[in-house]
């Protein structure tokens, strides 16, 4: 058979980042080794919640990434926010979780579905990091069924809508200024008859029940949130009213495809650990990176490093695109369902063959390598489980 001769001129694209988000990448790595790094011990014996995060995070730029120049962004795209959580989630997994949570689940949403004013009001202090922002959706009774199983409701009175219900397991709910809350203004509509509101911590009827003792990404605090006849103006109502199922797909859309990136970042730290494991601890008179199960484990965990990395930078970059309102069906449903699926159980699986090569300090709780190994398994559960995203796959592929 005759081999495929080559175009005459042609012009062969590697797909790998410019040089542009390759500086960007290493920005974020070199301040998260230089100043997050240190603080997670802390974080994990204490669930201690740094305070300097947020306004260190903003002081550089990191903060508001998507978000209009006028109100204190910097006029970026989805792109480089997603390389911006990898670099982070490298270093300090926790406080990548909760840059997160603040910039993209609660910042970038105010900015893609807030009106003029709300913009305004409230993103300046989420891009500088004197404000911390979470969004809360996850109820006692509403896990993976969280829209047709949400109880928080909200009524119209007057010049205020009234909040009552509970929400949990909300990544930064302890600390935060401002939550996204999503509650059903019409229980008739049912998925259709939710609205998203901006409540902020100081409104009557809000409260936090309490901070949750979790098995990894300790000190991104994770928290319990009651909505008690809370009172909030009707001018913090996103969006129009039962009209918040399209916020909310859009938002989960978006989280999945930067939380995708946050595996990516750990499962790098984990293989890098490994490697350096492997060649300084010696075992029968040799380093153990010699032997050939350990360094055919280390070729797998590279690989799939590698094929899960090259996926999600397809995926972020199928997402700047999202148009407004978009998402919650078709092809960027699907891939970014997909892309949080093969990161996580990558991510899953680099960890704990990196514990395995660790051996017994592997299993020890101080050791780095365990906290990212304790902090994976959030991964397939948060953002929607691994069963939810093969739902969403197949429904896509199949028709509903």
């Amino acid at each position: 058979m005759k081999s495929a001769e080559p175009l005459p001129n042609a012009t062969y694209v590697a797909f790998r980042l410019t040089d542009d988000q390759e500086q960007i990448l290493d920005a974020a790595d070199k301040f998260a080794r230089r100043e997050l790094h240190p603080l997670q011990q802390r974080m994990d014996d204490e669930e201690w919640w740094p305070p300097q995060l947020m306004p260190s995070l903003g002081t550089v730029g990191f903060l508001g990434v998507t978000a209009p120049s006028r109100f204190g962004g910097s006029d970026g795209d989805f792109f480089t926010s997603g390389l911006i959580a990898q670099g982070l989630a490298r270093w300090n997994p926790a406080a990548a979780l909760s840059h997160i949570a603040h910039d993209n689940l609660c910042l970038n949403n105010i900015a893609r579905n807030g009106n003029e004013d709300q913009k305004r009001k409230y993103l300046p202090g989420l891009c500088d990091g004197s404000k911390v922002g979470a969004l809360a959706l996850t109820e006692p009774g509403a896990g993976s069924d969280a829209l047709g199983s949400m109880a928080t409701t909200a009524r119209r009175e007057g010049d205020f809508f009234i909040l009552n219900g509970r929400k949990l397991f909300i990544t930064n709910g302890p600390v935060a200024d401002l939550v996204l809350v999503y509650a059903k203004t019409d229980r008739a509509r049912g998925a259709k008859g939710i609205s998203a509101f901006i409540v902020e911590k100081g409104f009557e009827g809000f409260s936090v029940a309490q901070k949750l003792d979790k098995m990894g990404f300790r000190g991104s605090p994770t928290g319990e949130l009651v909505f008690d006849d809370c009172k909030v103006p009707a001018e913090n109502l996103v969006g129009l009213e039962n009209m918040g199922v399209a916020v909310v797909m859009s938002g989960l859309d978006l989280e999945r495809a930067i939380v995708a990136m946050l595996n990516v970042g750990m499962a790098e730290r984990a293989l890098d650990l490994a490697i350096e494991y492997a060649n300084t601890r010696q075992q029968f008179g040799k380093r153990i990176a010699e032997f050939q199960l350990v360094r055919g484990k280390i070729a797998e965990m590279y690989v799939g490093v590698e094929t899960a990395k090259t996926f999600c930078y397809r995926v972020l970059a199928e997402a700047n695109a999202l148009e407004q309102g978009g998402g919650g069906r078709g092809e960027i449903h699907k891939l970014t369902a997909a892309s949080i699926l093969y990161a996580a159980e990558t991510c899953s699986r680099v960890c704990n063959d990196a514990v395995q090569i660790f051996g017994g300090m592997g299993y020890m709780r101080e050791t780095e390598v365990n906290r990212l190994y304790r902090a994976a398994k959030l991964l397939e559960i948060g953002a929607g489980t691994t069963e939810i995203r093969k739902l969403i796959i197949s429904q896509e592929l199949l028709g509903n």
